[in-house]
């Protein structure tokens, strides 16, 4: 089983092939080679392995984000 997480995009780099994303407080770089659609500052994407794997919206990042902070705090792994 895999699981993708949504980051908030806050900086795009390498000619939009690579996004510093924003996940729970950590920074990561993922690459964008893998979307069919450009991005911007403030976006959210789900990511997985170090790949952008598709662009949500922020309603549907933010359900994502608070399911996952339901399973930290139960303790649901």
């Amino acid at each position: 089983m895999c699981i993708s997480f949504p980051g908030r995009i806050i900086a795009v780099k390498d000619d939009n092939h690579i996004a510093v994303i924003e996940i729970g407080g950590s920074e990561r770089e993922v690459a964008l080679d893998l979307l069919d659609e450009p991005v911007t500052d403030g976006d959210y994407l789900l990511c997985h392995a170090g790949f952008a794997i598709h662009k949500i919206d922020a309603e549907e990042a933010k359900k994502s984000l608070e399911l996952l902070q339901e399973i930290i705090d139960n303790e649901i792994y």
